[in-house]
């Protein structure tokens, strides 16, 4: 518990969730498939538990695994973090199957989202994207939502490598690396 006590940017609010329980499910499905980051210790985790200790009361602990130092990238700026407006939501609460993925746009001057299956909506954010640029989802406190007071989501960032001046290129490619072998697990 030591290092959440230095790092609050591991220890997430769960009290202003009308549906806490879905909400526990649902981010539990992403526990080591997508990367924590915290910024208030510039560090990114791809190995990490998630818990829900009594003691915390409806607080969610990233707890990163203390013997797989390798597993985590630090000197990780914020300026190399970036909203996407993307959320990823259960299908089953939407009346689908499986994870999908809300891409927002505009049509004139309201905003509006298209929902699709998560992978599918993430192969063409990369087609749009240069090959050397991918699309590299992380999540960080404050994304996990929930929307109409039912359905939970988890808002995703961007990591943008060429924020990182200080990482060498072998860095670089291994936060890449992990964080695109993780994402086809995510079910």
């Amino acid at each position: 518990m030591e290092q959440q006590q230095a790092n609050r940017d591991l220890v997430w609010d769960m009290d202003d969730f009308y549906q806490r329980n879905l909400a526990t499910e649902f981010v539990k499905r992403f526990e080591n498939k997508l990367c924590i980051y915290s910024g208030s210790v510039e560090q990114l985790y791809s190995n990490y538990n998630i818990y829900f200790p009594e003691d915390e009361d409806r607080k969610m602990v990233i707890l990163p695994n203390p013997y797989a130092y390798h597993d985590t990238f630090q000197g990780v700026p914020e300026e190399a973090i970036r909203m996407t407006g993307l959320t990823i939501v259960p299908g089953e609460l939407i009346g689908k199957q499986g994870l999908h993925l809300t891409i927002p746009f505009k049509v004139g001057d309201r905003k509006k989202a298209r929902v699709v299956p998560l992978h599918a909506g993430i192969r063409a954010i990369n087609k749009q994207r240069p090959a050397d640029k991918p699309f590299l989802p992380i999540v960080m406190k404050g994304d996990l939502r929930e929307i109409e007071r039912r359905v939970p989501a988890l808002h995703l960032h961007n990591i943008n490598l060429d924020y990182l001046g200080s990482r060498s290129a072998l860095e670089r490619s291994g936060i890449q690396q992990v964080i695109a072998e993780k994402l086809p697990s995510i079910q």
